[in-house]
């Protein structure tokens, strides 16, 4: 997964795009405005890029680009790639606490 956004994470950053995961019909569905400050609070997140120094004092790294992770809620800045105009988050290496390994119906 190439980093499509503009943006490069430097340091302890990691660069993700916060996902919202498909559900069944019958949710209430809600609206794009909405999404932007829920994305704030959204805990699941695919790595895009981590930075030159992202876990560099623990012996493997919390996750790999293009991996599915749940990350610290309110964790990090909202950012708007410079090149591609979609939402994305930096947050510290340290906010990414799981990888989300399968996913079931919701």
């Amino acid at each position: 997964m190439a980093n499509a956004s503009g943006l490069r994470p430097a340091g302890r950053a990691v660069l993700v795009s916060p996902y919202t995961p498909e559900r069944k019909e019958g949710i209430i569905i809600i609206p794009d405005e909405a999404l932007g400050r829920d994305q704030m609070i959204e805990q699941r997140a695919i790595v895009i890029e981590a930075g030159p120094s992202a876990w560099c004092d623990e012996p493997q790294p919390r996750a790999s680009v293009g991996d599915k992770v749940l990350i610290s809620k309110f964790s990090g800045y909202m950012a708007t790639g410079t090149k591609d105009g979609k939402p994305y988050r930096f947050i510290n290496d340290r906010d990414i606490f799981a990888v989300i390994e399968e996913e079931g119906d919701v």
